[in-house]
């Protein structure tokens, strides 16, 4: 099989959200949406309409929304608290802090729209701190779902889980990364495409460009492992370090600034387990964002299949001087 066959478009990973999260309700009294004012953007429209006694509406009060959230989960509901990435991990960080993770209480935390999704809104709009601002806080598990299977599994997981889950999702259609035989548990990255000369250990919708970029380097007798690191915490140190051991060299992907995220997750625990391996952070850099659809801001910071061709290139060059 191609590599390409798995890049077929599949549905956004918002839609197969709302699809599982009805799935669930329907089984599940206990099962909630809250949302501020978003269930438009997070395709809940049908949900509310289906189920309107499980979903809660606070407005655009994304503060609110949580400490409700907090609350419901405290009297044993399974809640998932709805909102742009953007606003949700920057204007509630302290209720998140304090009302869900220091208490304890098992709310999945859902950003939707995040990373570049709204694009042409600019920096305002964009969620690239919203991994590292939950990686500081303790108690919260951080999971980025690369496909349509990741994302209704993930979500089913969340419901059954008693402990906090930051579940993060962008806008666009997706393809189909997985195969029959592949296995998805939170906490143990998902190895994708197998290869030995070079791996991308890559999340959410950074995955799908790694898929091109590994066919472009197929195509020239390079192999690419593909490495979807779903779970940023806790990370799976075993698969990563098993990467960097049978590999020449590693590129994290991320959509997501280069400081505080995937990338320095995966580079902090090589070192600390005495790896080295030529290494590069592909992502956002420390600057204004530039401006435009997700497509073109991925191609300007070389999150795209020629890019990271390019970047897998270059390492491999790196590794033949040594």
């Amino acid at each position: 099989m191609q590599i390409t066959d798995k890049l077929i478009l599949g549905k956004a990973n918002l839609e197969v959200y709302s699809e599982t999260l009805i799935e669930l309700a329907r089984e599940d009294r206990n099962v909630l949406a809250v949302t501020s004012d978003s269930r438009g953007s997070a395709k809940l429209v049908r949900f509310a309409k289906e189920l309107p006694e499980h979903i809660v509406e606070t407005g655009i009060a994304e503060q609110n929304l949580v400490g409700v959230s907090a609350g419901l989960a405290s009297c044993g509901k399974k809640v998932f608290a709805t909102a742009p990435a953007c606003f949700l991990t920057a204007r509630s960080l302290e209720q998140i802090k304090n009302d869900v993770a220091y208490s304890g209480f098992p709310v999945n935390i859902v950003g939707i729209s995040a990373g570049v999704s709204y694009g042409a809104l600019g920096s305002t709009h964009h969620s690239l701190h919203d991994i590292a601002a939950l990686r500081a806080i303790n108690n919260i598990t951080i999971v980025v779902p690369a496909d349509n299977t990741e994302t209704c599994l993930s979500v089913k997981a969340a419901a059954s889980s008693d402990k906090p889950i930051y579940l993060r999702f962008g806008k666009k259609p997706m393809p189909h990364l997985y195969g029959t035989d592949d296995r998805f548990e939170i906490g143990r990255a998902s190895v994708l495409l197998h290869g030995d000369d070079i791996a991308f250990i890559a999340c959410g919708e950074a995955v799908a460009p790694v898929f091109e970029a590994a066919q472009l380097l197929h195509n020239e007798g390079i192999s690419a492992r593909v490495i979807s690191m779903h779970t940023i915490k806790p990370l799976d140190k075993e698969t990563l370090i098993t990467a960097a051991n049978e590999c020449s060299g590693l590129i994290t992907v991320e959509e997501h600034l280069i400081f505080g995220g995937l990338g320095e997750a995966c580079a902090a625990a090589l070192m600390e387990e005495g790896v080295y391996i030529p290494f590069q952070r592909v992502g956002i850099p420390d600057e204004y964002t530039v401006t435009g659809s997700q497509t073109d801001i991925f191609r300007h910071y070389g999150i795209s299949a020629e890019g990271l061709h390019a970047s897998a290139i270059n390492i491999l060059k790196r590794t033949s001087k040594n």
